[in-house]
């Protein structure tokens, strides 16, 4: 059985150009390193990851083979071509993976999601091996409330029960035909979603949540990266 990890990066980056002239969130320095190298690193801890595909615009091919050249991570790491959307990077990365067996897995994990720790990983994995699909996840805290958007804003419509609610991370993944199957079906139908359980869910394939952590969150705005700073540092 092989583990194949896929790091889609091919994205632009919106909400931090304040403080980084719009540079793609992934490439921005993290303790020194590109955010990306840390996402890398944390998986190449794991000794089971068979190898990782990472999928990049071609206009930031060059920097990222430099960058893996530099960290003499080039024998494990491969760049392949991002799309203009996350779904479609991740779909050009599974048509990459030289998988051979039904048993082998994959998973997903974002670029900009570098706290992510081997432990983590390890559990996606053994999930995976036994339920088919699994995602990361955290419980919700704060109260849930369904809304209905409205000229003036939006109105509570229900109170959803916490126990019911988890907030989705990444690694995602499933067996490598399961997720092939949930991504073709998809674009077939032209179904773009918002991460890979939601191409699996709409499969009907039924997906596992392991227990996540709140240092694996989401660089996403300028104060993420001195939280992210404040972990590194502990």
């Amino acid at each position: 059985m092989s583990v194949f990890v896929i790091i889609p990066a091919a994205g632009i980056g919106t909400r931090m150009p304040a403080t980084t002239g719009g540079a793609p969130k992934q490439f921005l320095s993290l303790k020194g390193q590109p955010i990306l190298l840390h996402s890398l690193r944390a998986f190449l801890a794991v000794p089971r990851v068979t190898a990782i595909y990472v999928a990049v615009r071609e206009s930031e091919q060059h920097r990222v083979t430099a960058m893996l050249a530099d960290y003499d991570l080039s024998a494990k790491v491969h760049v392949v071509t991002g799309g203009n959307v996350r779904q479609d990077s991740v779909a050009n990365a599974l048509a990459a993976l030289p998988s051979t067996s039904e048993d082998d897995i994959v998973l997903v994990h974002d670029a900009v999601r570098p706290l992510i720790d081997p432990a983590t990983i390890n559990h996606a994995i053994d999930a995976i091996e036994r339920h088919g699909a699994a995602i990361v996840g955290t419980p919700a805290i704060d109260t849930i409330k369904q809304v209905e958007r409205t000229a003036d804003g939006a109105l509570i419509t229900a109170t959803i029960p916490r126990e019911l609610i988890v907030h989705a991370q990444t690694p995602q993944g499933a067996r490598v035909p399961i997720l092939r199957r949930a991504f073709a079906e998809a674009a077939a139908d032209e179904f773009i979603g918002t991460d890979e359980s939601s191409l699996l869910e709409r499969a009907g394939i039924p997906v596992f949540v392991v227990q996540g952590t709140a240092r694996n969150f989401k660089v996403t705005q300028p104060g993420d990266l001195e939280i992210a700073e404040f972990y590194l540092a502990g």
